[in-house]
């Protein structure tokens, strides 16, 4: 069985992006949390502010 990354519905705070990204990898969802803030303070903020919303609108929501 192939797996398939889709934003969570459980494990969400805005969009499920980082939930979702944290379920396909097996880490804790904080973690990716973390790494996305980070890079969003690092890049000046706009970069990643675009980065989770382009992923928001191309990863799908999960069916389940």
């Amino acid at each position: 069985m192939s797996k398939k990354l889709y934003r969570s519905r459980t494990k969400r705070m805005v969009l499920g992006v980082c939930g979702g990204l944290a379920e396909y990898l097996d880490v804790d969802e904080t973690l990716i949390r973390l790494g996305v803030a980070f890079v969003t303070c690092i890049t000046a903020i706009v970069p990643g502010v675009l980065f989770y919303l382009a992923a928001a609108i191309i990863i799908p929501e999960n069916p389940s």
